[in-house]
């Protein structure tokens, strides 16, 4: 589709929107979000938007309930303000763990934030790391899922990569770390890592593969607790490594996590600002890689009917 562009943003994530209207050369669009007494949320959009291809960035931020309903309110206003077409941008996909039945009696709630937003009028979705590329099939509209390990080896690259070793975390990442990798030619280790409950605790049984002496590098699609990769992180220092860096691209850093990540053995935590980080949850090994310029060029390409599987392909 070739028309005219509009891109708007929920509260969730501002700067990112700001940053990506900056790179695609437009201003973004102006709404207002009113919240009542009652917990009830009003949007209204200032510009119009009739015969538009409208673009809206909201991804899944704290507090994340709130985040979802605004975004369905925006794209219901903006389907019946006549838009010609309307593209949720979630950088970080809501529920994005809830993706399969693995108990009795739960909900496949990724799934239903699909539904949910196909319902409210979303003609196509961008987002960025799904947690499993499957949820894309959940969706009965095109999604575009953009990747950012190309973004993430970059930097690393340009930092130094002697003596490093890519670690996956679980057995569940390795494919996605052995892309990585490949890419940036270097060896690979795998922990067996079990969680039993919802605890957010897993436990490390063995290492596949040889990182003592060497610098090693996490990689990981998102950290929540810390829990995780603070256990990756002892199980790597009893097993001699020298130096531990790690990566993620959704930095969700819920609670204590970012205290206890700058109180860990890791050197630096690079991750990317696909989630909004308030400046109480930053810390001195904390580096933010902008995947901005990314989600600009997507929305363009799309925008003017161009491919853009070369943004992505890979990793």
């Amino acid at each position: 589709m070739t028309g005219k562009l509009k891109i708007f943003s929920g509260n969730a994530n501002v700067p990112l929107a700001q940053a990506i209207c900056k790179h695609a050369g437009i201003e973004l669009g102006e709404r207002e979000v009113i919240r009542f007494s009652n917990e009830n949320i009003k949007v209204k959009i200032v510009d119009s938007v009739r015969g538009h291809d409208v673009f809206i960035i909201q991804p899944s931020c704290t507090p994340v309930n709130d985040g979802i309903m605004e975004l369905l309110i925006m794209i219901d206003a903006i389907k019946h303000a006549s838009a010609a077409r309307i593209t949720a941008v979630v950088p970080y996909f809501p529920y994005v763990r809830s993706d399969k039945k693995d108990e009795p009696r739960i909900s496949i709630t990724a799934r239903l934030m699909a539904d949910l937003l196909e319902t409210a009028g979303a003609d196509r979705v961008m987002t960025m790391n799904l947690h499993s590329p499957q949820i894309q099939g959940f969706f009965r509209v095109p999604v575009d899922h953009l990747l950012a390990g190309r973004l993430l080896c970059d930097y690393f690259e340009e930092c130094g990569t002697d003596n490093c070793v890519v670690v996956a975390p679980d057995a569940g990442s390795a494919k996605r770390a052995g892309a990585y990798a490949i890419r940036m030619n270097l060896p690979m280790a795998i922990l067996d890592k079990r969680r039993s409950d919802d605890s957010e605790t897993p436990y490390i049984h063995h290492v596949i593969g040889d990182v003592k002496g060497k610098r090693a590098i996490i990689f990981d699609d998102e950290i929540a607790s810390g829990g995780s990769i603070l256990e990756v992180v002892r199980a790597l220092e009893d097993l001699g490594v020298t130096e531990i860096q790690a990566c993620c691209v959704h930095p969700v850093l819920s609670g204590d996590a970012a205290e206890k990540l700058n109180n860990s053995a890791l050197s630096k935590l690079v991750v990317t600002d696909t989630i909004f980080i308030p400046e109480e949850k930053k810390f001195p090994k904390l580096k933010v890689i902008s995947v901005s310029e990314l989600f600009a060029k997507a929305i363009m390409f799309t925008n003017q009917g161009k491919s853009i599987s070369g943004l992505y392909n890979g990793y």
